[in-house]
């Protein structure tokens, strides 16, 4: 396992592969019981895996739960990610679910008491609720931080006009700067190519990308119709193959899987690992496995090093319609450089 630092903005160190722990548990009907999630723990930090991603509602509570007991013994080794915004149970209703302050102060103390820990490492927004003020969330994160609460901060699932303006709040009122955004992000998802993922780069911020596998459709098993009650029950999370584009991206991943001798698994997170490797920033995919054997099977992308071919193939089969107003910029570009060619910076101007 290969390390960076969390972004730009800090100096936290973390492993190339985060784990997801929205398995960790059985809280939704579906997941893995405890012994099966501390394999998978087992697994990930057998590997130098560092960086667990979790959440106020995963499983009902149950995955903080669990990963409060796994991390105990060595609890300082470990970078623990986890949100507030969506309520832990169904039954949660106004007042412990939005990004409000009221609502976020509650729920890290009550992950507080599940992760069985003084402190948070990293505290998402999970989601915008699209009426919460933006400076209520970062003063909130700040005072979270003020008070030890939480060491870092980030958006998780916001737009890139509202996390841009976060950013530059923080920076001239001096509160706790955002580190990171957290994003659906793979071969079957690229539409964060578009403004969240230069706007992160270019401001400086880590990126942990979540379903790198399109929840399940880039390991092929959807495509002949198996397994399709698992992906009923997972809905929206599990992308399909509806289009051209979506065949072309399967087919691809299929030839260089072949050519590798690997899986389609271990190449669409290897293309991920490979785009990390050249981006200025970190950009860190969520393993999210329900089995050890799933987690294990998923690992050996670490061991598959593409070429640039091999990358560039993946990315020109699954890239995406760049909209208003990139593809016009794009099209003007020897126009708006007198003809001639300009070489941008290394890392994109905000």
């Amino acid at each position: 396992m290969r390390y960076s630092t969390f972004g730009r903005r800090t100096g936290l160190r973390v492993s190339e592969l985060a784990l997801g722990t929205g398995n960790f548990g059985t809280g939704w009907g579906h997941g893995a019981e405890r012994d099966e999630a501390k394999k998978i723990f087992d697994g990930y930090v057998e590997a130098g895996g560092n960086f667990f991603d979790t959440a106020n509602g995963y499983q009902a509570g149950q995955a903080e739960t669990l990963l409060g007991d796994f991390i105990a013994a060595q609890r300082d080794d470990y970078v623990i990610a986890t949100k507030y915004t969506l309520g832990t149970t169904p039954a949660d209703g106004m007042a412990r679910t939005g990004n409000n302050r009221k609502n976020m102060v509650r729920a890290v103390e009550e992950s507080l008491k599940r992760l069985k820990t003084g402190h948070i490492d990293l505290l998402w927004a999970h989601i915008t609720d699209g009426v919460t003020p933006m400076d209520e969330i970062l003063r909130g994160f700040d005072d979270l931080v003020s008070a030890g609460k939480i060491h870092y901060a980030g958006l998780s699932n916001f737009p890139a006009w509202r996390i841009a303006r976060a950013d530059l709040l923080a920076e001239l009122r001096g509160w706790a700067p955002l580190v990171g955004i957290q994003l659906e992000y793979s071969l079957a998802e690229r539409t964060a190519d578009r403004e969240l993922l230069p706007m992160a780069e270019a401001l400086g911020l880590a990126v942990t990308q979540w379903s790198p596998l399109g929840g399940g459709f880039l390991t092929g098993k959807y495509r002949n119709g198996s397994d399709d009650s698992r992906a009923t029950k997972l809905g929206m999370l599990v992308h399909g193959e509806k289009t051209a584009r979506e065949t072309t991206v399967l087919n691809t991943l299929f030839a260089v899987a072949a050519e590798q001798g690997s899986t389609p698994t271990q190449v669409a997170i290897a293309w991920l690992l490979h785009k990390a490797r050249r981006s200025s920033t970190a950009l860190i995919p969520i393993l999210g496995s329900r089995t050890r054997e799933q987690f294990d099977a998923t690992l050996g992308a670490l061991t598959v090093e593409l070429s640039d071919e091999q990358y560039q193939r993946l990315s020109a089969a699954s890239e995406v319609e760049l909209g208003v107003p990139h593809q016009q910029a794009a099209e003007m570009l020897p126009a708006l450089s007198g003809g001639h060619d300009v070489r941008p910076p290394v890392v994109p101007v905000s």
